[in-house]
């Protein structure tokens, strides 16, 4: 029975160090995901951002997380009666893409040659 403890008590201070070695637990990443994106959603409704905001600016966040979040900082602030602070950075407008297949034509095009006559030269 000695010996059965002797060998279970270094195995068992070996899996404490599990963490340390860089073995990340699925429940706890999940949950540090769950609460960033409700973090988020919070800090986009405190600043008055629209939800569509608020996913635009934040692709990476779930958007579960993220609308949950908004919605309980929206109860919050009803419930008691806080206004949004405005944002100190403008908002960004997203980029639009240029289609490919679609060339840019020139300004203006040329002016007609004039004849010795001052009239415009007929193609």
């Amino acid at each position: 029975m000695k010996a059965m403890r002797l060998v279970i008590l270094p195995l068992l201070i070996a899996l404490t160090g599990c963490e340390q070695l860089g073995i990340e637990d699925p429940a706890k990443v999940a949950a540090v995901k769950e609460a960033e994106g409700k973090a988020i959603g919070s800090a986009c409704r405190h600043a008055m951002r629209a939800i569509e905001d608020c996913y635009t600016l934040n692709p990476k966040a779930s958007k579960a997380a993220v609308y949950a979040g908004w919605r309980e900082m929206d109860e919050y602030m009803r419930e008691n009666k806080l206004e949004g602070v405005a944002p100190a950075l403008p908002r960004a407008e997203p980029k639009k893409a240029k289609p490919a297949d679609e060339e840019e034509e020139p300004a203006s095009a040329p002016a007609p040659a004039m004849k010795k006559g001052g009239k415009a030269a007929s193609a």
